[in-house]
């Protein structure tokens, strides 16, 4: 048997914004925009050439809403991966995404903490080798 996790639901106030961060700002591939009609579309967004995807949901009702950007209530729960950390620092930087705290060296990799315009906490993360 193969497994793989092919999404991940991430609360958005709506899909636009949710675009316009995830693939204008972030660089990621915009995979699909499906309008599924009354207000709902399958929207799929994934860093460049990876497995994984996000899909935006935009929040519907109070629970939901209240609950955008603390799905994992406050903590760091987003961890994206990179093979050039000083190259994705600097971009992301100059496309407006702030950093909590300047990047720092771990045992584990380097990494800087950043939060998205929703206010999921994210790592931007390097892995040791």
């Amino acid at each position: 048997m193969t497994q793989s996790l092919a999404l991940v639901a991430i609360l958005v106030p709506d899909y636009d914004a949710g675009i316009r961060f995830f693939v204008g700002q972030m660089g990621f591939d915009l995979l699909e925009d499906t309008d599924l009609g009354q207000g709902k579309r399958w929207v799929r967004v994934a860093p460049k050439g990876a497995q994984t995807a996000f899909l935006l949901a935009q929040a519907v009702g109070d629970e939901q809403t209240a609950a955008i950007g603390n799905q994992c209530g406050g903590r760091v729960w987003l961890f994206l991966q990179t093979d050039d950390f000083e190259r994705d620092f600097a971009a992301m930087s100059l496309n407006g995404i702030t950093f909590e705290a300047p990047p720092r060296s771990e045992s584990y990799g380097q990494v800087a903490v950043f939060r998205d315009p929703f206010g999921n906490r994210w790592d931007l993360i390097q892995f040791a080798t």
